[in-house]
């Protein structure tokens, strides 16, 4: 997975690319979020459009991101991600907990 990383006013976005799975991929996305989390970063949006699947890893690792920045009075939202990804986090009901929005604007427009 490639992770880059922008800003956008006081939101700092990930842009996610590849599959988001056990593994690599899982731990660079846990390291970013908690080096970003440790530098006092307080928005953080991720940019699903580009994770090509995801398995039950990849979910925990949302959830942990979400966890990481609520816990350091931050907020995780989440944006543009495939229909596969919107499936598994309905499934899992993630969708009544994490912040998801259709694209980039909407996620940034958000208070």
């Amino acid at each position: 997975m490639r992770i880059g990383i922008r800003r956008a006013g006081s939101t700092t976005i990930l842009d996610l690319e590849g599959p988001l799975l056990l593994g690599a991929p899982q731990q660079d996305l846990r390291r970013t979020v908690e080096e970003l989390a440790a530098n006092d970063t307080k928005r953080i949006a991720l940019n699903l459009s580009g994770v090509t699947h995801m398995d039950s890893s990849g979910i925990g690792e949302l959830v942990r991101a979400f966890t990481t920045m609520r816990n350091n009075g931050g907020r995780l939202l989440l944006f543009a991600p495939n229909k596969q990804v919107v499936m598994l986090l309905k499934m899992v009901r993630l969708d009544t907990v994490l912040e998801i929005a259709s694209d980039e604007a909407a996620a940034l427009a958000r208070e």
